[in-house]
Order: structure tokens, then sequence, then C-alpha cells
């Protein structure tokens, strides 16, 4: 959808004033559905649910619950297609409800649930006054960064890298698949979590080695450590804002720049630059925000960055402006989902 004018992907819209009443009253509830998802995570419904379906009663039993009130949620939550009850009154799991499985192959149950907690709530309560000041409503609430205060409090902390890690499994697969890694044999993956990036990219290309680089607290939870990768990687406490591994053929950059606006973003690609040979190439993950109106990732993904960060959404031209800024040049860019386009880019001459 990049580059589609605006007027070419219009969003339908309802008809009658009924349907406007309605669809706005429902927009205007929205926050309930997080709500509930969040609940569904915290109680592991889905686990509850994967040997067979089972009423509200008996699901309410298993995990501790209340019936009557569970199955409330789950009637609410069927509406969206997560969960499905049938005519016997059991609910199923569905697509939608796959993911919120502890033992899901790409569970997003770790993510669903920091999403719900306070940190995240509070700080989307104060969105209008970000708005009204231009100032990040995280800050307001808590008085400190985000980061920081996640730094300071070691269960969320936890949690919250956890959370990132299930949201960065969900989508390296697909950037491993996009991108053809034949010609690289040493990556290192900048501000890379718990690794589920590099990890992708060293099981899908056994001539590869590579460097996971983050915050101390965060790579000590690294998920490499696996038998095919034996020999193969590193994990060392680093920040991007000062100095990087030197050398490596590439150099990731996963859902890193949304985080951090403009001026942050250029000292994290010109430490990039410091660190590449000529020869080196630079791959920054990002959702890239379309024209139009239709919805997408990326703009949902921007008012997420507004109300806990300092950071933003951007569409191709705003980081192919970052990129020069910091002194590279953009060769191609490859569309693999909404949340995760691979910008590729080399040191300008």
């Amino acid at each position: 959808m990049v580059g589609v004018r605006p007027e070419a992907a219009e969003v339908s819209q309802p008809s009658s004033t009924a349907q406007v009443t309605d669809e706005l009253l429902e927009l205007s509830l929205g926050y309930l559905y997080s709500a509930a998802l969040h609940s569904a995570a915290r109680f592991a419904l889905a686990d509850h649910l994967a040997a067979d379906p089972r009423t509200a009663d008996e699901l309410a039993e298993a995990a501790g619950l209340n019936g009557p009130h569970l199955y409330r949620l789950l009637r609410f939550l069927a509406t969206k297609g997560v969960f499905r009850e049938d005519d016997g009154g059991r609910f199923h799991l569905t697509p939608l409800a796959e993911p919120l499985r502890t033992d899901s192959e790409h569970s997003l149950r770790d993510y669903v649930m920091v999403r719900g907690e306070p940190v995240f709530w509070q700080s989307a309560a104060q969105l209008h006054e970000g708005v009204r000041t231009g100032t990040t409503a995280f800050e307001n609430v808590y008085g400190v960064p985000f980061y920081d205060h996640i730094a300071a409090d070691p269960d969320l902390s936890r949690a919250f890298n956890s959370s990132m890690a299930a949201f960065s499994e969900a989508l390296s697969n697909g950037v491993v698949e996009a991108f053809d890694f034949g010609g690289f044999t040493t990556a290192v993956d900048v501000g890379g979590g718990r690794g589920g990036l590099l990890r992708a990219v060293l099981r899908g290309n056994p001539h590869m080695t590579g460097t996971l680089v983050d915050l101390e607290s965060v790579v000590a939870d690294h998920v490499l450590d696996v038998p095919e990768l034996t020999g193969r990687w590193k994990a060392e406490a680093g920040d991007f804002f000062v100095s990087l591994p030197a050398g490596a053929d590439l150099y990731l950059l996963k859902h890193v720049l949304a985080s951090w606006p403009d001026e942050d973003c250029v000292r994290i690609l010109r430490t990039c630059r410091r660190a590449m040979p000529a020869h080196g190439r630079l791959l920054v993950v990002n959702a890239l925000i379309p024209a139009g109106n239709e919805p997408h990732a990326g703009k949902t993904g921007d008012v997420l960055m507004m109300t806990v960060l300092n950071g933003r959404g951007r569409t191709r031209a705003e980081y192919e402006t970052l990129l020069a800024t910091a002194g590279f040049t953009v060769t191609r860019v490859l569309d693999t989902s909404s949340h995760a386009a691979v910008v590729e880019a080399v040191v300008a001459p």
C-alpha cells in the first residue's frame, strides 16, 4: 500500500444515521476489547481450551474464576472472533484465539498481557494532554522516560522484554524469507532484544555467524543458546548510542528506530555507520506508514509511540531522509507485512 494516493484507498462509510451511531459508539468503547483480551491472556483461557471446548462454568472451575462473569467475557470476545460459542454453550479456540496460547508456535500471550498493564493504560488515558502540548503522555504520568521506568522495575522489565520477543518472533521469519542473506557471513543485531531475529537469520543461513547487542539486562535472557546455533553467536551488552562491534557484513535494526525521535535515530544510525565496513549493508525493519485513509499497523503503532515513547512511525520517505542524514543511501525496500518492511541501505559514497 506504500505510495497509494489518498483518494485511491478510502475506508467505507456507514450509510445511515443508525449505522453511524452504532459504529461511533463501538469505537468509543474499543478499550473494552483491550481489557477483555488482557483478561483472557492473564487467566490463560486459551491454554485451558487447548485440548477440548468447555462451557464457561467448566472453564471457570479450571481457572479459578467466576462462571457468570467469565461467560459474559467470552461472549463479548466471541463477537470479534476471539473464541466461539457453539449451540451447547461450549467455547472453542479460533484462529484469533490460538496465539493467546502459551505454547503456540507464534504465541502473542505475553504481548497482549503487557499491553494491558497500567503503564500503557494510564499513558493512553493522557493522550489528549500529549496532543495538546506535544509531549509524551507516559512521561507526563510517570515523570521519567519509558525505558528508565522499565529498567527500574525488574519484574516489569522481564515482562516487557518477553512481550517484545513474542512480537518479534511473529515477524522474524517473514524478514528471513523476504531478504536473501546468501551473500553475507556475519551479522550484528543492533538493539535486538533477546535475539529473535538473529536466531531466525542464523537458523535459515547455516553459513552465517552473528552478534546480539543490547542492554545487559536484556541480553541476559537471550534465546540464541540452541543446539543448531552452537559456536555461531555472541551476546554482548552494549549501547547503540556509543559503539557497536565493527566489521560485520550486515547490521540489523529491527523495530528500533520507531521508538526514538529523529535526532536519536540519526545518532543510532551514525553508530552503525562507524562500525560498518565499506561493503557492509544495513537493514532497517519497521512498519512504513502508507498514504490514504485505510487502517494500517504503522498508524496504530505511531499512536502507541506517541503515548509511551518519544518516537514515531514514519513513511518510506521519512526513513530515507533519516538514513541520508546519517550517511546512508537506500538501495531497496521489501514489504514483508504491515508491521515490518525491510529497508536496505549502504554507506553513501
